[in-house]
């Protein structure tokens, strides 16, 4: 387990990186609790509650970590943008939007695993994860509200669930995902299409406007980019984002660099539980800051 207090490496650059939470363990497990009561009094479903990590004074090689955290993650949409001094090294799993013709597609992630050790338990985490009820729950409650931003900007009838409950392994995790698409009505331009969508549903709750209003109150940290979107339009205007997860964003002018994780909270959470997905979530970019 994490110190909840203080992380401190050294990186490649021989330089001493501490990184600390913005939130103790003790209020984050405070808050869940509260988040949870909200739930009970009927305000909310569920909802993603993140704990933001930060180091100052720092300086690192972009392309450095982003190859040495593609490597450990190789997850699906990884990528480095640089936008004059500030960097996004990310390594997200998650599909946000991708349009293909006038087809729509969102793959939420809600779900989260562990590897295990040997093939054998790593099969039965598997198993384990796809039949856990609770990340099923969490699962669905954020397909019904992707389904929900799809019907609004689709043709009548064509919002459909195509995958549910998959399960999808990367290096360090499994993660249970979905796939929700539709048929878009005519003269739905880009601007329309993210309207409708952002911010996502996974990284938000349901309903997601009042979910919304709750992250704001209690999370700590402006999320800044984390939980957005980065991706690319072609000449047709097809496109591909990802949501902006399991990335590290780094200022070079101010020395500063941040990383958040979270995880949805349900009524049938545990708020202990909760912190150990958001370390286990962690650990890839806690590992390359370290070497």
């Amino acid at each position: 387990m994490f110190n909840e207090l203080d992380f401190e490496y050294t990186s490649s650059e021989e330089n001493s990186i501490k990184i600390n939470p913005t939130i103790s363990k003790q209020n984050y497990v405070e808050h869940v609790n509260a988040l949870k009561q909200h739930i009970q009094q009927g305000d909310i479903y569920e909802i993603n509650y993140c704990i933001t990590f930060e180091a100052k004074d720092v300086c690192i090689d972009p392309l450095s970590i982003y190859q040495k955290l593609n490597a450990i993650s190789k997850a699906p949409y990884s990528s480095l943008a640089k936008f004059d001094k500030q960097y996004i090294i990310s390594s997200s799993p998650e599909l946000f939007l991708t349009k293909t013709g006038s087809t729509l597609y969102t793959k939420p992630i809600k779900g989260t695993a562990k590897r295990g050790v040997t093939q054998a338990e790593d099969d039965t985490i598997k198993v384990e994860l796809k039949s856990n009820l609770k990340e099923r729950n969490e699962n669905v409650m954020i397909v019904d509200v992707a389904r929900n931003d799809l019907s609004r900007i689709a043709a009548k009838g064509s919002v459909k669930v195509d995958k549910l409950f998959d399960i999808e392994s990367y290096t360090q995790v499994h993660q249970m995902v979905s796939t929700v698409s539709c048929e878009l009505k005519e003269n739905m331009s880009f601007n329309d299409i993210l309207n409708a969508t952002f911010p996502m549903a996974s990284m938000t709750g349901a309903p997601k406007i009042r979910a919304m209003q709750l992250i704001d109150e209690f999370e700590l940290y402006n999320r800044g980019p984390y939980s957005g979107a980065l991706g690319y339009i072609d000449e047709k205007g097809d496109f591909d984002l990802s949501v902006l997860i399991r990335s590290i964003f780094y200022d070079e002018e101010k020395k500063y660099l941040s990383f958040t994780v979270g995880s949805a909270i349900t009524a049938m959470c545990n708020a202990e539980a909760e912190y150990d997905e958001c370390m286990l979530k962690a650990k890839a970019m806690m590992q390359v800051l370290q070497n």
